[in-house]
């Protein structure tokens, strides 16, 4: 069971921070990752391991989807969008996969993190007080698992991305960001959001309404301006286009 406070506002998807609140939510990660916690409490929690078990679920999703048919209208047009962007997945999935690869034999300092740190689970309150909610899979991982979320797309259409990490780090302090573990988890979302749509979408007896939407989260993670897009251009690692 998970208690949190009841919270009279909106979520940051439907109201913008306002740079103190950018700050603030810097200065409250910065104490997550820096919190010293019980022994008996680290212990229980999992700790990272790059696994690929999501990556290999695309991998499937896309074979099947290679040949599908569906007299479903927006399952059809899942398989048409999953066949039209097939290279660009299948790459993403390379890319992720050599990522993963070097960061299990790559040296990083563990912290406790949220792992879901979106504008959803930012709440804003009618007081002004910012909230970090939806505490069910907090994680040992490096501290990008949770920065990459930070200039990443995933705060709404509010700010450009160095307007969000430079309120941020204002907050959060200076600190070195690993490349390779900031690619990574962006790459690895994405793989995640990818195969939840693809999932929810071809559930026929769920609400088309929903299976809509679903749809479009999964086109908004590629174009010009979309998820993809974004990682790539952040993208340092010698594994970037």
């Amino acid at each position: 069971m998970i208690l949190d406070p009841f919270v009279v506002g909106r979520d940051e998807y439907e109201l913008a921070m306002s740079d103190q609140q950018w700050r603030e939510i810097g200065m409250l990660l910065k104490r997550i990752h820096t919190a010293i916690l019980p022994t008996e409490f680290i212990q229980r929690l999992p700790r990272e391991g790059f696994s690929s078990e999501w990556r290999e679920r695309l991998k499937i999703w896309v074979a099947q989807l290679d040949t599908a048919r569906f007299d479903d209208p927006v399952a059809t047009a899942l398989v048409n969008r999953i066949q039209e962007h097939c290279i660009e997945i299948v790459a993403l999935v390379e890319r992720t996969e050599r990522l993963a690869q070097q960061l299990q034999t790559h040296p990083s300092e563990y912290c406790i993190c949220h792992t879901d740190m979106h504008a959803a689970n930012i709440l804003i309150a009618d007081t002004g007080s910012v909230y970090l909610v939806d505490w069910d899979n907090p994680l040992l991982a490096p501290k990008e698992r949770d920065l990459m979320y930070i200039g990443g797309g995933q705060f709404g259409p509010w700010r450009s991305a160095s307007e969000e990490e430079t309120l941020f780090y204002q907050g959060y302090g200076s600190t070195q960001v690993d490349p390779i573990a900031l690619a990574y988890y962006r790459y690895e979302r994405i793989v995640q959001d990818i195969v939840v749509e693809c999932d929810h979408i071809v559930q026929l007896d769920a609400l088309r309404e929903d299976r809509e939407l679903s749809l479009r989260y999964l086109n908004a993670n590629f174009g010009p301006n979309g998820m993809l897009a974004i990682a790539y251009a952040a993208d340092t690692t010698e594994y970037a286009k």
